[in-house]
This record gives C-alpha cells, sequence and structure tokens, in this order.
C-alpha cells in the first residue's frame, strides 16, 4: 500500500514539475510577442487623440507622472509628450470623469497648449448598455465631436451639452453620462494651457 502511495506521489510529482515547466517556457515565449501587441495598441489609441502627422518624437517614450484634481482625483496619471522638431506641441493625457452615473469613467484626451481638443477616447467605463455606453467609439461617434473643439476659458457656454445651453448632444434618457465626460474633456484641456512653463520638471514614468 505504501509502495503505491509512493508512486502515485513520484508521478505527480514528475508530472506537477513538467507542467510548471511547460508553463514556464510558453510565458517566456509568449511575453515578448504580447508586449509588443500591448505596445501597438497602445501606440494606436495615442494616435487616435493626437494626430500623428503633429509630431515626430516616439510619444510612447516620452511618459510621465502628473497629478491635479482637474484630472478627475489626485491619484497619478500618465502624460505623453509630443513634440515637433524638438519643440512641444501637444500632450495625450489619461483623465477621469469621476462623476459618471456608474462610477469613473476613464479617458485619454489630446490637447494642444491653446485650449484646442485634438481627440478624446473613453477607455473604461461602466456606463448602461443602451444609454449612457453611447461615449464608447464602440457603440456611436459622439465621442467624435470633440475633434478641434476650442475651449475659451473655463466660462465657456459653448462647451456643455445642451441641456446646459452647450453645443454637445445629450443622450435620450442619459444626461449625466455625456456631461461627465464633456466636464473631464473641459477641465483636462484646460490644464493642459497650464503645464507647458512645468513640462521640463515632470517626473518620468517609472522613476
Amino acid at each position: 500500500m505504501l509502495d503505491v502511495i509512493r508512486r502515485n506521489g513520484v508521478t505527480l510529482a514528475v508530472f506537477a514539475a513538467i507542467t510548471t515547466g511547460m508553463t514556464a517556457v510558453i510565458n517566456a515565449v509568449t511575453k515578448p510577442t504580447i508586449a509588443h501587441q500591448a505596445d501597438l495598441a497602445q501606440k494606436a489609441l495615442l494616435d487616435q487623440v493626437v494626430p500623428p502627422d503633429i509630431y515626430d518624437n516616439q510619444l510612447q517614450q516620452e511618459c510621465y507622472v502628473v497629478t491635479n484634481r482637474a484630472l478627475g482625483n489626485l491619484n497619478p496619471h500618465h502624460l505623453y509628450l509630443a513634440r515637433k522638431n524638438g519643440k512641444p506641441v501637444a500632450v495625450a493625457l489619461e483623465t477621469t470623469a469621476s462623476d459618471g452615473y456608474s462610477g469613473n469613467i476613464q479617458m485619454l484626451v489630446g490637447a494642444d497648449f491653446k485650449g484646442k481638443v485634438l481627440g478624446t477616447r473613453v477607455v473604461e467605463h461602466h456606463e448602461t448598455p443602451g444609454l449612457g455606453d453611447k461615449i464608447d467609439l464602440r457603440i456611436s461617434n459622439w465621442i467624435l465631436s470633440f475633434d478641434d473643439k476650442v475651449i475659451h476659458g473655463s466660462a465657456d457656454p459653448h462647451f456643455a451639452v445642451k441641456k446646459d445651453g452647450g453645443d454637445f448632444d445629450q443622450f435620450t434618457g442619459a444626461t449625466i453620462t455625456p456631461r461627465a465626460v464633456v466636464n473631464a474633456v473641459k477641465r483636462t484641456t484646460l490644464y493642459v494651457e497650464t503645464l507647458q512653463p512645468q513640462l521640463n520638471s515632470l517626473k518620468a514614468c517609472g522613476e
């Protein structure tokens, strides 16, 4: 009986060792491919909010960390600095709409330093399907309405949903969600306007 138990134990140990080894090998082989695909996906997203024809640097390599309440909370947010001929021209900046109907809406906003929104994308949300989820480009083109809009100061009446007297459509039965996104884009873009003098003192990602 003891011999049977020992043999079964040895068999299980060998099987576990082989399985663990195979998992380690597969992970080592696929890790570079997964990382490469993640980089490509990130670059594609960045290029959706900052047009690639306006910059000539490696945008992903110019990553900095900023913290400001204008970004929805005091958590660290990543900022990607776009340059043309070495001169800063725009940023892609992570931001949070903390007043969404179903919680935080994580976004990426591209803007120059003169109040112009270059592009906006929602990267994570929990808004109601069929109502608030129209902020997602996979559901509707509403998010594209921010492209090339210029904000003329914090009191700009146009940068609001139509229910509040602005230019942006709200959704039938769901005004809270688009209002939250519009306000977040506005706050973020106005914050970007203040950043240019601080660029040389920003903390690099990973430091």
